[in-house]
């Protein structure tokens, strides 16, 4: 994958945390179904998240032989 492709996913993934992290906001602390459908997905997205700003950042790195 290029870094722009990693890059327009990362942002992509920021965008659905950030409206999964609203929604969780919205329902509030009480308990539903939803609220658990939500964590979970919440989680995952966090993961993915994550693992992209990882592998991105490696690929924006210059290797370290090179000076």
């Amino acid at each position: 994958m290029s870094i722009r492709m990693l890059a327009q996913e990362l942002y992509r993934l920021e965008r659905r945390v950030s409206e999964l992290e609203q929604a969780l906001a919205a329902l509030g602390s009480k308990m539903s179904p939803e609220r658990s459908r939500l964590e979970l997905e919440l989680l995952q997205a966090r993961r993915d998240r994550d693992h992209l700003r990882t592998v991105l950042k490696a690929k924006k790195e210059p290797p370290p032989w090179v000076s």
